[in-house]
């Protein structure tokens, strides 16, 4: 997996602003947008987001509703006309993917031949049901409408699914530049202890998730922080047009990044366009 970027913004170092800048209002704000190449984009609220594509992205707040505000969105530099033959296989895909995701979770397709194919993936998360599945779509589809207009090439991340398409094949295939890292600005007492609490539940869901058809899977372990009895949530996935080893492998490639992303934080995610872990002090799943 792509190593995302550390924490520096124009080359300068912003790792002691971070607090002051979590402090954002995000109820009826719009997206930001913003240019990521090689710079860290801050999430409002409690989370921060750093990325490894170097694509154009928007992002909006990643803690109101999970069906109306995406986590981030990544657009490509390479445009389609208004109106031609791709625009209009786009359509018909983000159609056919709402249609045959919701009741299963997750669908892929093809529409159009030569220069104006267009391939698509929507996944859902394994815990959310049809209806919600089928909203979250929709909505994606009309997210990557309006925020990477006439992009050949787009990808979308809400709480409940990811919407992507591209007109480049990409099935079968581990996607290690689509990725970025959510984490909780609270830190634990005992990080390596709970780092190691962490580590170990994601990969025991992992050797669950990798054998399973869905390539979903979610835990909860038993640990003290600072004496106190808590309990330990969480989530791993992987699309599934992974075969089960390379889902293991993404998954393995994600958790490796631990250090990196979520050293002794609450809660963290790395997030991408293959597979995702989640983790938490709470539970947010329903399973």
């Amino acid at each position: 997996m792509a190593k995302p970027r550390q924490i520096a913004v124009n080359g300068v170092d912003v790792s002691d602003q971070i607090e002051s800048n979590l402090k954002g209002r995000c109820a009826g704000k719009p997206a930001v947008t913003e240019r990521c190449a090689g710079k860290t984009c801050l999430s409002q609220l409690h989370e921060i987001i750093i990325l490894s594509s170097p694509l154009f992205i928007h992002h909006s707040c990643p803690q109101c509703n999970s069906l109306r505000f995406s986590l981030l969105t990544f657009c490509s530099n390479t445009n389609y006309t208004a109106g031609d033959a791709f625009s209009s296989n786009l359509d018909q895909l983000f159609f056919m993917l709402a249609t045959k995701g919701q009741p299963t979770g997750f669908a892929l397709g093809t529409v159009g031949y030569g220069q104006n194919k267009v391939n698509g993936l929507t996944l859902c998360r394994g815990d959310v049901k049809p209806a919600a599945c089928g909203t979250c779509i929709r909505n994606s589809a009309t997210q990557l409408r309006d925020l990477c207009p006439l992009k050949k090439s787009a990808i979308v991340w809400f709480d409940d699914c990811l919407l992507r398409y591209s007109d480049l094949e990409f099935f079968g295939e581990i996607d290690n530049s689509d990725t970025f890292y959510m984490w909780n600005v609270q830190n634990v007492s005992d990080y390596s202890t709970f780092n190691n609490k962490v580590n170990e539940l994601l990969n025991e869901i992992t050797l669950v998730a990798y054998v399973k058809p869905s390539l979903f899977a979610t835990g909860e372990k038993e640990i003290k922080i600072g004496g106190t009895e808590e309990k330990l949530y969480g989530l791993v996935q992987c699309t599934r047009d992974l075969s089960g080893e390379d889902c293991k492998k993404c998954l393995d490639g994600a958790i490796s990044q631990l250090p990196s992303c979520c050293d002794g934080k609450r809660g963290g995610r790395v997030i991408g366009g293959s597979c995702n872990f989640r983790y938490e002090l709470y539970s947010f799943y329903d399973v």
